[in-house]
């Protein structure tokens, strides 16, 4: 156990790169509550849906969790079956240890994730804490789609917009973007 400890202690104090502008989203999962900040200024809110597994933290595959903490967007895939996708880093340092230390993944798993984010590379998305969590659209836009989006959490641990706000989001974004969940 003392092994991942100092592994976590050694890469917290290792910097990460961030881009130059102070722009950040902070997603409030309890108001689902999507703020684009530049500092301290807000410049634009979205109304979100959320994973449909309920509070708190995503901690594994399936759990059907958005997951809480601080992460950075990885990439961008306008291919997506949910119209626009930004990808963030989950599963983060924070994630890993937890997996780790509740036997959820492996000291090898914790190893390939911590090295992914010393070096500013997507971590594993094949893990057992789960993958390919970002904010992305609803696909196929339909009046049905769209109702459902405003009133129940529907995704499987995404951030979910309709397609329109994801598009209008992506203007303010980058990669390296970070992003802060709160419960």
């Amino acid at each position: 156990m003392l092994f991942p400890v100092f592994l976590l202690l050694a890469f917290m104090l290792i910097p990460v790169t961030t881009p130059a502008s102070e722009i950040e989203i902070e997603i409030i999962k309890s108001r689902n509550l999507l703020t684009v900040k530049d500092g301290e200024r807000t410049i634009r809110e979205y109304h979100i849906a959320l994973g449909k597994g309920g509070n708190g933290s995503k901690r594994k595959l399936g759990d059907k969790k958005t997951p809480t903490g601080v992460y950075k967007i990885m990439d961008f895939k306008e291919d997506s079956k949910f119209h626009y996708f930004i990808h963030i880093d989950y599963p983060n340092l924070l994630d890993a240890w937890y997996g780790y230390k509740n036997r959820i993944i492996t000291a090898s798993d914790f190893k390939d994730i911590a090295s992914a984010y010393k070096n500013s590379q997507k971590p594993p998305q094949s893990t057992a804490l789960g993958g390919y969590i970002g904010i992305h659209g609803l696909g196929e836009e339909s009046e049905e789609k769209l109702m459902i989006h405003e009133g129940i959490n529907w995704t499987e641990g995404c951030i979910a917009l309709t397609n329109n706000e994801v598009l209008d989001l992506r203007k303010y974004v980058d990669v390296g973007t970070r992003v802060v969940i709160r419960e």
